[in-house]
């Protein structure tokens, strides 16, 4: 990235039936804690001094990788979120979006088909693509 977020924020999907239980168990610890928020409601309450945990449903077939004993995103995963959800992600839009595509397929193996069909499970499959076909990768078009 470029630009460096003023907060930072930590992102927690769990399945839909248990994202409340998540966010009382946490909120019982005291931490800055939002479900599904609105961007009204970030705009509004997202702590600027301390890290806010947001907690959101997982989308079923989600591409998860198993890192040790801890269970992540992949960059697949990760690179669809950012695009999807700009209300999460309103630091990563516009020309810093660009740069993270071009820089996660600058140095990272990205599957192009696990990540078309993660976006398509999220309903962004056609838009995706589209932003895809103007990503500008050492001077060429990124091929699909």
């Amino acid at each position: 990235m470029q630009h460096q977020p003023a907060n930072f924020q930590i992102i927690v999907e769990a399945e839909k039936d248990v994202t409340q239980n998540v966010f009382y168990f946490l909120k019982g610890l005291k931490y800055p804690v939002f479900i599904e928020p609105t961007e009204e409601i970030l705009e509004k309450y997202l702590p600027t001094d301390k890290e806010a945990i947001i907690i959101k449903s997982l989308v079923s077939e989600s591409p998860l990788q198993e890192i040790g004993n801890i269970r992540t995103v992949t960059i697949e995963k990760l690179l669809v979120d950012i695009f999807s959800d700009t209300i999460v992600f309103s630091a990563q839009q516009g020309a810093e979006l660009r740069t993270i595509f071009q820089e996660a397929f600058n140095k990272y193996t990205v599957n192009h088909s696990k990540m078309l069909r993660y976006a398509s499970r999220r309903r962004k499959k056609e838009s995706f693509q589209e932003y895809l076909s103007t990503i500008q990768i050492y001077g060429r078009k990124q091929k699909m």
